[in-house]
């Protein structure tokens, strides 16, 4: 038999009220609230996004936008002006997101170049600044640079990382992937088309180089070059004021057309998003014999939601025109789950006016 020692055969229990009772019941307060204490997390910003025409310059600090419903639906890439600070984050070519932020202080500027995401970490604390919790990191370089969410003043204030609202941190890092391109572009050292984003994206989504925005040459009516990424993702974005629309699949540009975008008198057409739906319209498209438009879907966006899931009519789809030949390159790829973001505002960069904003490149999650 095996002999057990005092202290193990010995228990103690401190009588009900008693001193030694009440000792032990402060301290295991004090324990539970420095612990409670030291792994709380701020929550930074606004909970919610703001909505989806809502201009870059007129997002207070904390403010965000975000537009993205599907990862996955093309490839994303962000780009961070410091100039203004602002994020961008793109998908599939087209803007689902934008963020205030908050760069490097003087002294600790944060670098500008162009970045791939190294490492991600949800619940990542500094090993530098006092274990400070830096939620939803995404690191940019190994010297402690990265995405996370963090304080926003309203200026540059970090020790050279770029600081998110918590929400959109959260948005960014869980539709992201290890690589993802991340540029940060500053005015007198990067393009103007970087440091100031409109709605598409302006650089190549793998490499970060820039990428021309160009307008079609003059008397050029389309221009349909399906070849530059034969498979992929379609999102198309349409501009009533430049009579542009644009097709991206996987991330590249591959037609661009002048067309009519006609609004229904007395009502702007303000920011929309539609969706491909099953079966087609009744009727062969002008020009078109034997071809029909498929049937199309409107799609909730920050701000406007309550027309979510509302079927298009043939005389709504009229109002736009393209032209038939490029049409006809176009169709066989207008599968249910495509998304058309419609909207008034300017698109093209040598236009003036102010910029389009976020625009959901992304299918809901149930058609």
């Amino acid at each position: 038999m095996t002999r057990a020692s005092p202290a193990a055969s010995i228990q103690v229990a401190p009588a009900a009220g008693s001193p030694m009772r009440c000792l032990l019941s402060f301290a295991l307060c004090c324990t539970l609230l420095i612990g409670g204490q030291a792994l709380a997390v701020p929550f930074w910003g606004a909970r919610q996004s703001s909505p989806a025409d809502t201009l870059p310059a007129q997002l207070e600090p904390g403010q965000w936008i975000w537009g993205g419903v599907s990862k996955g639906w093309g490839p994303m890439a962000v780009i961070v002006s410091l100039t203004e600070q602002r994020a961008y984050a793109y998908r599939n070519g087209i803007l689902i997101g934008v963020s205030t932020i908050s760069s490097g202080k003087p002294g600790h500027e944060t670098p500008t170049g162009v970045f791939t995401i190294l490492q991600k970490d949800k619940d990542h604390r500094s090993n530098i600044y006092n274990a400070a919790p830096m939620p939803y990191q995404q690191r940019l370089t190994w010297d402690g640079v990265a995405l996370h969410a963090g304080g926003l003043p309203g200026y540059p204030e970090s020790h050279g990382c770029v600081h998110l609202p918590s929400e959109f941190a959260r948005l960014l890092f869980d539709n992201s992937n290890m690589g993802m391109v991340v540029v940060v572009a500053q005015a007198g050292i990067s393009a103007d088309d970087v440091v100031h984003p409109r709605a598409l994206s302006p650089i190549d989504p793998t490499t970060g180089a820039e990428r021309a925005l160009l307008p079609l040459p003059s008397g050029q009516a389309f221009a349909w070059q399906p070849e530059l990424a034969p498979a992929g993702p379609i999102s198309m974005l349409i501009s009533s004021t430049d009579q542009q629309l644009v097709v991206y699949r996987n991330g590249v540009e591959i037609g661009r057309a002048q067309v009519a975008l006609h609004a229904q008198p007395g009502a702007p057409l303000g920011t929309q998003a539609f969706i491909v739906g099953q079966g087609f319209l009744p009727g062969d498209l002008p020009g078109l014999p034997g071809q029909r438009m498929p049937n199309w879907m409107r799609i909730g966006i920050p701000g406007s939601t309550s027309a979510a899931g509302q079927a298009l009519d043939a005389a709504t789809v009229a109002r736009l025109q393209v032209p038939p030949a490029f049409l006809a390159g176009l169709l066989p790829l207008l599968t249910p789950g495509v998304v058309l973001v419609a909207t008034d505002q300017r698109i093209l960069p040598q236009t003036t006016g102010a910029k389009l904003q976020v625009l959901d490149s992304d299918p809901p999650e149930t058609p």
